[in-house]
C-alpha cells in the first residue's frame, strides 16, 4: 500500500530537489520532464536486464525472466510488481545496444538496464508536491525533510566551477573521426556519432552541479542520480522515446549543431549558417528518416508522421535542427518495444544503427556506459519516458568525467567535429562545482 498526500509548493524544486539529493544515503534520482519534477530514494523493487537475463528483486524475493527478447523479458518483470500502482526510474546504458542489434555484451553479468520502484518519492508539478510512501509514519517524516529542504535551498553561497581543459585530444579524437570518415565514403554506413572523454581529476559536488547547470541550460530532460553503480547529473536536449498510457509514441531527434553563446547576432547568424550547410541538413534528414522508420515497426499503419520538422531548439551552449516523430503504439506492442525500436538514439549511435554500433565498439576505448544511453522513467499504467543522456557528467568506481560526440557523415571534417565536441561540452564544463574536500584541499594549496 502507498500513501500518497499534496501539499502546497511555491519554493525552486530543482533547488529543493538538489538538497533532498544531497541528504540523502540511500539510491536516488531527480527527474525533470514534461513540466514536473520527480525525486525518488530507497528500492522497493529493482528490475535489471542484464546479457544473461533479467532479474526482478521485491521484498527480498529474486525471480528470474528468459522471454524471447531482453524488452519481453522486462516487461514481463515489471508486470509481476506486486505494488498496484508504481513509477520506477533508472538508466538503459548504451552497451543495451548489443543486445537488441545481435551483438554480445562484453560481461553478461553487468546491468544493461536498472530501474527500481523507490521507497518514498516527491512529485512537484505546478504549486503542488505529492508525496508518496508506505504508510502515514512514512509521509510524516518525508514532509518534514521536505520542509527543512525548503529552508536550506538557496542559502550556500555559490562556488566558483571548477576549471577543466575540454581542448586537448587526449584519445586522438581526430584520427577517429577521419577513420570514420573513410569507412562511410568506402559505403561501409552513412553516418556515426563518434565520442571523445575528458577527465575531471577533481572531486564534484553533483547536486551543486546540477543546480548550476540547470540554471544554465535549457534541457528537454534534466536528472540528478545515484543509482546502481552510477553517479549522473546531466541536461539531455532529447528524448530517445516518449509513450503515453494512452498509446501515443514520439521521439525528437535532434542533428545539425552550432555554437549558441548568448549574442544575439552570432546566435542568429549561425542559425541560418544551419539552414545553409548541406552537411547539417543531410546529417537531420536521414536521422529522421530513420527514426520514423523505427517508430512504423511498432505503431499502427498510418499513424507515424512528422509532426515538426527541422525547427531549432537551443539548448544550453548549442543550437540544433530538431524534428518531432510522432505515432501510435500498436496493442500487441508494449513501452518497452517502443523503446528498443529507437535505442540507442540514432542521433547518438548512427546508420545503420548495428554497423554504426559495431563501429563505435571498434574505434572508440572502452565502454560507453549510460553516455548516449537513456534516463528513463515507467509507469504502471504503461507510460514511459527516456531522455538521453548527454549533456552530462558521471562518476563510477571513483572516477568522474564528461563526454561528447558529433554526427560524422561523408563530409564531414575532423577538426570541425572535434570543434563541435567542445561546443556541447560546454553545456556541463562550465558549471562543474568543486566538493567541499575539493575546494578545501585547493585553498591550502
Amino acid at each position: 500500500m502507498t500513501v500518497e498526500r499534496r501539499i502546497p509548493f511555491e519554493s525552486d524544486r530543482v533547488e529543493v530537489a538538489a538538497v533532498l539529493a544531497a541528504g540523502s544515503v540511500e539510491a536516488h534520482v531527480v527527474y525533470e520532464g514534461n513540466g514536473s519534477l520527480c525525486w525518488a530514494e530507497g528500492e522497493s523493487a529493482v528490475v535489471s536486464v542484464r546479457g544473461s537475463g533479467t532479474t526482478l528483486i521485491e521484498a527480498g524475493k529474486r525471480t528470474e525472466f528468459q522471454a524471447r527478447s531482453s524488452q519481453a523479458a522486462a516487461a514481463e518483470a515489471f508486470g509481476c510488481i506486486a505494488m498496484p500502482e508504481w513509477r520506477a526510474y533508472g538508466w538503459a546504458s548504451f552497451e543495451w545496444s548489443h543486445v537488441l542489434h545481435g551483438g554480445t555484451p562484453s560481461d553478461p553479468s553487468e546491468p544493461l538496464v536498472y530501474l527500481a520502484v523507490p521507497c518514498r518519492e516527491i512529485r512537484f508539478s505546478g504549486d503542488v508536491a505529492t508525496l508518496r510512501a508506505e504508510d502515514e509514519s512514512e509521509v510524516d517524516e518525508l514532509q518534514g525533510r521536505l520542509t527543512r529542504a525548503i529552508a536550506a535551498a538557496g542559502t550556500t553561497t555559490p562556488s566558483e566551477p571548477l576549471v577543466i581543459d575540454d581542448r586537448e585530444d587526449l584519445f586522438g579524437y581526430r584520427d577517429a573521426v577521419a577513420k570514420a570518415v573513410t569507412e562511410i565514403r568506402a559505403g561501409s554506413l552513412d553516418k556515426v556519432i563518434l565520442s571523445r572523454v575528458v577527465p575531471v581529476e577533481k572531486d564534484l559536488d553533483f547536486p551543486a552541479t546540477y543546480v548550476a547547470g540547470r540554471r544554465g541550460n535549457t534541457p528537454a530532460r534534466s536528472f540528478l542520480l545515484r543509482l546502481g553503480g552510477w553517479e549522473a547529473a546531466g541536461f539531455s536536449p532529447e528524448i530517445v522515446a516518449s509513450v503515453g498510457s494512452d498509446g501515443a509514441v514520439s521521439t525528437q531527434p535532434l542533428a545539425g549543431t552550432r555554437a549558441f553563446d548568448g549574442d544575439s547576432v552570432f546566435d542568429i547568424s549561425r542559425r541560418e549558417e544551419l539552414y545553409r550547410d548541406a552537411k547539417e541538413v543531410f546529417e537531420h534528414a536521414i536521422s529522421v528518416r530513420l527514426a520514423t522508420i523505427e517508430m512504423a515497426r511498432v505503431c499502427l499503419a498510418g499513424t507515424v508522421h512528422v509532426a515538426d520538422f527541422m525547427s531549432v531548439k537551443e539548448r544550453g551552449s548549442v543550437q540544433h535542427l530538431a524534428s518531432d516523430v510522432a505515432g501510435t503504439l500498436r496493442e500487441d506492442r508494449t513501452a518497452w518495444d517502443a523503446l528498443a525500436a529507437m535505442f540507442p538514439a540514432v542521433t547518438a549511435s548512427g546508420i545503420p544503427k548495428a554497423s554504426a554500433c559495431e563501429v563505435i565498439g571498434r574505434i572508440e576505448p572502452g565502454s560507453r556506459g549510460l553516455y548516449s544511453g537513456a534516463i528513463l522513467t515507467l509507469d504502471s499504467d504503461g507510460g514511459l519516458d527516456a531522455a538521453l543522456v548527454l549533456r552530462s557528467v558521471f562518476r563510477r568506481d571513483g572516477h568522474t568525467w564528461l563526454r561528447a560526440g558529433a554526427g560524422i557523415v561523408a563530409q564531414s571534417t575532423p577538426d570541425r567535429e572535434f570543434e563541435e565536441t567542445v561546443e556541447k561540452l560546454r553545456s556541463v564544463s562550465r558549471f562543474l562545482v568543486p566538493s567541499v574536500s575539493s575546494r578545501a584541499a585547493t585553498a591550502v594549496q
